[in-house]
């Protein structure tokens, strides 16, 4: 192990250090518990899910910004 460098080992699951990992339970919401036919309709009902959430951004950062994460700063 070269100077300066230590190995970090990490749980399995660690879904802080993966913040997408939160989106999947918002992405599955319209298509879980529904029968589909065929797969282009459960390609075009999480294509839409996604467009919807694209324009909700305050809760796609409510499941995936932690205390942690590093804050832009607010331009002047």
């Amino acid at each position: 192990m070269p100077d300066g460098l230590r190995l970090v080992y990490l749980p399995p699951y660690t879904p802080e250090l993966q913040p997408a990992e939160h989106l999947w339970r918002l992405v599955d919401e319209p298509i879980v518990n529904h029968h589909f036919d065929r797969l282009a309709e459960i390609q075009d009902r999480i294509e839409q899910r996604c467009r919807d959430l694209e324009a909700q951004q305050d809760t796609v950062r409510a499941n995936t910004l932690f205390r942690w994460w590093p804050q832009r700063p607010i331009p002047n």
